[in-house]
């Protein structure tokens, strides 16, 4: 079939944990077969709906929402959501004809992957963590191969024969960083170090409220210029207590747009230890203090951060300890250039900067042989 009909179908949503290394590898399909189609499949509710288009992809939305653990009202519309989710699905893919379906994890990925699967289309997963999404272990089965980050996520699927260890596909923009740059970018001087605080898309709110405690520390004792993805469900509560004419060397975003500058700017990067996070952290080689999400299935933050930690490309800082100790252990780092570089170095040996690339060409190696 010529290169200008192959289409493929990516589902992934929810968080930039599953979405943005689904952007990844359709940009490495994209750099590697220009003429393939690239359609994602999403809902209007998610991050998804504005960062895909924004990628350069066009984006289908489906129903679907997950469903909670706790007894709620919302529950009661899962049954429905499902099945017209499953519906939509069908139409999605009787109009895309898709070769082959990436599904990258969140709840959105469930229909597209169960109707692609019972239409004999080739279903690709890609799992980010060490303790896989239950999306992804109930696609499993289905999947002609399961691209993995960490060796501990084999014990939780059935086929492992399927699983390839490729690492997790980050972001091209932040292969070639430029420190100069950046800091004309957000407007930062060179005699301060610069601290970026990540709490993933949605924001982090135990790293929020150590940071609205120690701003006044870090900023003005410590003389440090502050980059802080606080998450838009926070923004408002931070503005109300804080004065920003008083922090002229901080940066408040709910949400970062040019991630690429946010990396290079930063001699160090306080973030939460969800995979893509690490794997971005590792491929730009960047020193950081990982503070390990507490609500997540498997406490699967904390095998990722301690990946790192116990390499020496991180420190690792307890969620229940990161309102008591955010100063002490960002003082004991920014400026200990000697620490700060040997992080870097141990941070890029683990990082896996070619797993996107790798994952297209088997991809498209398939495709091309059937």
């Amino acid at each position: 079939m010529e290169e200008s009909k192959r289409s493929i179908l990516f589902a992934a949503g929810g968080t930039g944990g599953h979405v943005y290394p689904a952007i990844a590898i359709a940009d490495a399909i994209r750099a590697l077969r220009p003429g393939y189609t690239i359609h994602f499949v999403g809902t209007k509710e998610k991050m998804e709906w504005t960062t895909v288009p924004k990628a350069g992809y066009e984006i289908s939305s489906i129903w679907i929402s997950g469903f909670h653990r706790k007894i709620t009202l919302r529950n009661l519309l899962f049954p429905i959501k499902l099945i017209t989710s499953l519906i939509q699905s069908a139409s999605i893919i009787k109009k895309r004809k898709p070769d082959a379906l990436v599904a990258c994890g969140g709840f959105v990925a469930g229909p597209v992957g169960y109707v692609a699967a019972k239409k004999s289309i080739p279903l690709y997963l890609q799992e980010q963590n060490s303790f896989p999404g239950v999306t992804n272990r109930l696609l499993s089965k289905f999947a002609q191969r399961i691209f993995t980050a960490f060796p501990q996520a084999e014990q939780y699927f059935e086929r492992a024969d399927k699983i390839e260890l490729s690492g997790n596909p980050v972001r091209s923009t932040l292969m070639n960083l430029n420190t100069e740059h950046a800091k004309k970018v957000w407007d930062f001087t060179n005699d301060k170090p610069v601290l970026l605080i990540l709490g993933g898309s949605l924001g982090a709110k135990s790293i929020n409220l150590a940071m609205l405690s120690h701003l006044t520390n870090l900023h003005d004792e410590q003389g440090l210029n502050i980059i802080w993805q606080c998450g838009k469900q926070y923004e408002d509560y931070l503005i109300s207590r804080i004065q920003l004419e008083d922090f002229p060397n901080l940066r408040l975003k709910p949400y970062l747009e040019n991630m690429e500058d946010a990396y290079a700017a930063a001699d160090l990067i306080i973030s939460r230890a969800g995979a893509s996070s690490c794997s971005e952290l590792m491929v730009t080689g960047k020193p950081s203090v990982l503070v390990p999400s507490q609500n997540v299935a498997g406490d699967h933050q904390t095998q990722n951060a301690r990946s790192m930690v116990d390499e020496g490309a991180a420190a690792l800082l307890p969620d229940n300890q990161v309102m008591d100790e955010l100063s002490n252990t960002i003082e004991g780092l920014i400026h200990n250039q000697t620490k700060l570089s040997e992080m870097s170095k141990k941070a890029l040996s683990l990082g896996k900067p070619n797993a996107a690339k790798h994952i297209a060409e088997r991809i498209i190696n398939d495709i091309e042989k059937n």
